[in-house]
């Protein structure tokens, strides 16, 4: 489980077109007042290590920064912060390596490749830019390389721009970046749609380019084409959140912790600009109907990927309507064919061509019924004859 803690709640510095979170910010006025008393409490309760979130989370105080990173240093041994880098200066340098702060930034490219992430005008989104990559650059030099989420859309990932794109994540790994997240875009804004979105070929080709590129790479790593290539062998126990059923109402890979303490659910699912009170019990309604739903209706039926993929994020889905799947199937489809044929030429059965797969289905379309959610690992460590090669 992930704990984000969000002080100012979606409150941001710059103004990133494609950004997820502006129905949150339309809906109504950012926060502008937080209590420290209270999201230690909430934290306590959740007991667990967090990661403090936005919009752009070192807009805090770098006096309240220090406390909750000192606090959380203490009864958890660990901090990570997730930020756009554009605000991060010697003081906070210091506070991430003497409390351990693993940071996260998100970056698109150099350059014009950044420029979705808007800053108030051309000039200004450059210069954000330019301070953006500063800041990876002293984190690596600081020895706390960071992790880089990266959106790929139609200013990096077209076809012109993609060995551009590669030769930045080249230069990435020899400062010494090692994991990359790779997102596709994900907006509900029609004319952002229009402006930024890749076509299904698109981000088909660019997905799989950055694919075979990656044999090219020594030490950084995408976690999607990992998560992949661990699902399609049944290891799930460790991959991120977008492969493991979650149910928008309660996003149990993502708690939030507001300002005042109260909790909230993962941003992305978040279509109406409400945060809905987190539910106490998740519901798996959503797998049980994409299961047994045909595919030209929204639905999931007869993909042998779905215990794997199950779907995708609910954020994804078709239409805004959580109830339907992704409306990037094609897309991570076509990646599972990729690593499919991978694992088979290593001499390898993928369990989405293995014969025991509708038992797997079974087992957990039964364990959903129950209210329960397991990993695949469950269900091979109790019948792993079955599955050996």
């Amino acid at each position: 489980m992930t704990v984000e803690v969000r002080p100012l709640g979606v409150r941001c510095n710059i103004a990133c077109c494609y950004c997820y979170q502006h129905s949150q910010r339309a809906a109504g006025p950012l926060r502008l007042c937080y209590d420290m008393s209270l999201m230690k409490t909430a934290l306590q309760q959740a007991h667990h290590k967090f990661t403090l979130f936005g919009g752009e989370p070192l807009l805090l105080p770098e006096e309240d920064l220090e406390d909750l990173w000192s606090w959380g240093f203490e009864k958890f041994g660990s901090n990570s912060v997730q930020t756009n880098g554009t605000l991060v200066n010697d003081r906070h340098l210091r506070m991430f390596k003497q409390y351990r702060v693993s940071v996260g930034v998100s970056c698109d490219g150099p350059g014009e490749m950044n420029g979705f992430r808007w800053a108030g005008s051309l000039r200004a989104t450059r210069q954000a830019t330019e301070r953006t990559l500063q800041t990876i650059e002293q984190l690596c030099q600081a020895g706390i390389p960071p992790s880089i989420i990266i959106t790929l859309h139609r200013n990096n990932a077209t076809t012109d721009k993609l060995p551009v794109l590669f030769e930045w994540l080249r230069s990435l790994e020899q400062m010494g970046v090692r994991s990359v997240r790779l997102h596709i875009l994900e907006v509900d804004d029609s004319k952002a749609r229009a402006q930024c979105e890749l076509t299904v070929e698109e981000n088909m080709q660019a997905f799989l380019f950055l694919a075979h590129a990656m044999k090219r790479l020594h030490t950084l790593r995408f976690d999607v084409f990992t998560d992949i290539r661990e699902i399609l062998i049944g290891k799930d126990r460790n991959t991120t959140c977008i492969w493991g059923a979650c149910d928008p109402y309660t996003t149990s890979a993502v708690s939030g912790i507001e300002g005042h303490g109260q909790k909230s659910n993962c941003g992305r699912t978040n279509k109406d600009g409400i945060d809905f009170v987190k539910a106490d019990t998740p519901g798996y309604e959503r797998y049980l109907a994409l299961f047994h739903a045909a595919q030209e209706d929204g639905g999931c039926r007869g993909c042998r990927f779905f215990v794997m993929c199950k779907g995708q994020c609910p954020g994804t889905a078709i239409d805004g309507d959580w109830r339907n799947r992704t409306e990037h199937c094609a897309i991570w489809k076509a990646l599972f064919e990729f690593f499919e044929e991978q694992l088979l030429a290593e001499g390898k059965t993928p369990i989405s061509l293995h014969q025991q797969r509708p038992n797997l289905e079974n087992w957990f379309i039964a364990s959903w019924t129950m209210g329960n959610n397991p990993r695949m690992e469950s269900y091979l460590e109790k019948h792993r004859s079955c599955f050996e090669n």
